[in-house]
């Protein structure tokens, strides 16, 4: 079904490299891409309201097509039943880690507007509610979920991939 599947999934911990895989799918496969940021950030980094998040989701997975790079605990119950594929990014920590980092440093010195025109820092990369913090506090639930998904579907196809070479071989098949 992988070659076959027009909702596609892509879930994975902070860093991996959720948005990045699911553009590529895109392209390959002519699906629609959405950003999830892009739907659940506005502007000054205001949060977009839960409810407003579910109807956001709701209209793209009612959708008979498209790529989402997340599935956020507050509305993952609406995109699963939805899916035809997951593609869980179960990388190791170092590596996402290192890419998390390397690209938030990037963006705070270039000033990439990013999900809606949002702009990340020096100062937030090191605040509380920093996106480096929120790897460490959700990696090993993140991580879990993959390989409880591997071992038991929620109901669509679970593709578990464990490096960045494995995920250039599968993409290179779509």
């Amino acid at each position: 079904m992988t070659s076959t599947a027009e909702r596609i999934v892509v879930y994975g911990v902070t860093g991996s490299g959720k948005s990045t895989l699911a553009a590529r799918i895109a392209e390959r496969t002519g699906l629609p891409y959405v950003s999830a940021d892009d739907l659940t950030w506005q502007p000054g980094w205001v949060a977009v309201p839960d409810e407003e998040q579910r109807r956001r989701i709701g209209e793209v997975c009612a959708g008979r097509r498209w790529v989402l790079d997340a599935a956020y605990g507050r509305w993952k119950d609406v995109v699963l039943p939805r899916a035809q594929l997951i593609v869980g990014l179960d990388y190791p920590r170092w590596l996402s880690l290192g890419r998390l980092v390397r690209r938030t440093a990037v963006r705070s010195v270039t000033r990439e507007r990013i999900c809606n025109g949002n702009v990340e820092s020096v100062r937030q990369m090191l605040s509380a509610d920093s996106i480096i913090r929120w790897h460490f506090a959700s990696f090993a639930r993140k991580r879990a979920t993959i390989r409880a998904w591997a071992a038991e579907s929620p109901g669509p196809e679970i593709l578990r991939l464990t490096s960045p070479r494995e995920t250039r071989r599968w993409l290179d098949t779509l």
